[in-house]
């Protein structure tokens, strides 16, 4: 999803209507934004997931860093996987903001999604999500000013570009912590889902992100999952384009961290899906291998896992994906072979030891510690010499 194009004019057009100053200034400000990501989409994965430490004994379940919530606020250690890049102001862009009144901008805004004229509301909807997606001090005014019970309120809309404008700007909004929380209180839930089952492709790349930002609090793990929104994701998950797919695999990572959670995804159908994004060609084998890996801690996972031949693609994975795929790609395994005797002899026969053995040697702190003990199970069970 990109917004590149008209939203990159409009964003010109105001700075040079609403910013008369001085041609530097006009050429510091464009150069800023020269090398900006568009929305929540265009931002590199840097979340870094936790695996703990495995052991011939106990085997950790991968999980990420922990958002928790509280009366006051929500506290992450990380940010969300996806979170965008803030431009950064110089002391005079500071001043410029504050001389053109943002404030005062973004009350008039907020007033104008009241509004029951369509065009109005267009407009109204796509500078909001202009100004979510420019710095966190925004995001904070405009939620202080009460936009986002409004454009929750828009996720309802038959108008396609309104939708599209508030659930885009509700991603970027999702970025602020505490964002989180009043997105929650106003009941976003539900429309989300809505928004998923019959938005355009790009609202539900959108809608499906939300929930991914917003499952990062472990609360709303909960809420989410008892809401109705795993059918629906995983349905993004098998129709929806390659960022929709990335998107409901984020979201369904998140969802699937709680237990009650798991069986659901997996009872929807997800494991098929995410098995055929282990394939390299789609360049989504991270983000299926995480969900593959908590997925296989229980029965039906790993039951599913089996039947879609996903053994074979964890096997490559270890041999062939990149540094993070290949430490999920064991942990995966290792919950599959400690379990049962049964897929260790899959494992072996797709030639799992060669790989396992160099990554024993040669992988990740985590991914050495997986290797070496599902070279453990193997010899434990004394299978090795047998195959």
């Amino acid at each position: 999803m990109s917004e590149e194009g008209e939203e990159g004019q409009h964003e010109f057009q105001e700075v040079s209507i609403i910013l008369p100053c001085s041609q530097d200034f006009v050429l510091i400000w464009l150069h800023l934004f020269a090398g900006t990501s568009d929305d929540f989409h265009a931002v590199t994965d840097k979340h870094s997931l936790d695996i703990g430490p495995a052991s011939d004994q106990a085997i950790t379940e991968i999980r990420p860093t922990k958002c928790h919530n509280s009366s006051k606020s929500i506290s992450c250690q990380q940010p969300y996987e996806r979170l965008a890049h803030e431009i950064v102001s110089s002391p005079v862009l500071e001043a410029r903001s504050d001389h053109i009144g943002i404030k005062a901008k973004v009350q008039k805004l907020v007033e104008d999604l009241t509004s029951d004229s369509l065009e109005t509301l267009r407009t109204t909807t796509a500078e909001l999500r202009l100004l979510t997606k420019i710095n966190a001090n925004n995001r904070r005014v405009i939620a202080d000013y009460g936009a986002i019970s409004l454009l929750v309120n828009l996720l309802n809309s038959t108008d396609t570009k309104i939708q599209e404008n508030a659930v885009t700007a509700l991603v970027n909004l999702s970025i602020n912590n505490n964002c989180k929380t009043i997105i929650v209180q106003a009941n976003a839930i539900e429309p989300l889902i809505h928004v998923l089952q019959t938005g355009s492709s790009e609202a539900k790349e959108n809608s499906a992100a939300t929930l991914g930002s917003l499952s990062v609090v472990d609360d709303y793990q909960v809420n989410i999952g008892r809401s109705g929104a795993i059918g629906p994701l995983v349905d993004l998950l098998r129709n929806g384009t390659p960022q929709g797919k990335k998107d409901a695999a984020t979201a369904l990572f998140n969802l699937s961290l709680l237990s009650e959670n798991k069986e659901k995804i997996v009872e929807a159908g997800s494991i098929k899906h995410l098995v055929k994004m282990m394939d390299p060609a789609t360049g989504m084998v991270e983000k299926a291998v995480v969900v593959l890996a908590n997925l296989a801690s229980i029965d039906e996972g790993r039951i599913e896992i089996v039947r879609e031949g996903g053994i074979a693609l964890l096997v490559d994975t270890i041999e062939l994906g990149s540094a993070r795929a290949k430490e999920y790609a064991a942990a995966a395994l290792l919950w599959l072979c400690a379990i049962t005797r049964g897929f260790c002899i899959v494992a072996i026969q797709e030639g799992a030891i060669p790989p396992l053995v160099a990554l024993s040697q040669t992988g990740t702190g985590r991914a050495k510690e997986k290797a070496r003990a599902l070279l453990s199970c193997f010899s434990r069970n004394k299978l090795v010499a047998q195959c």
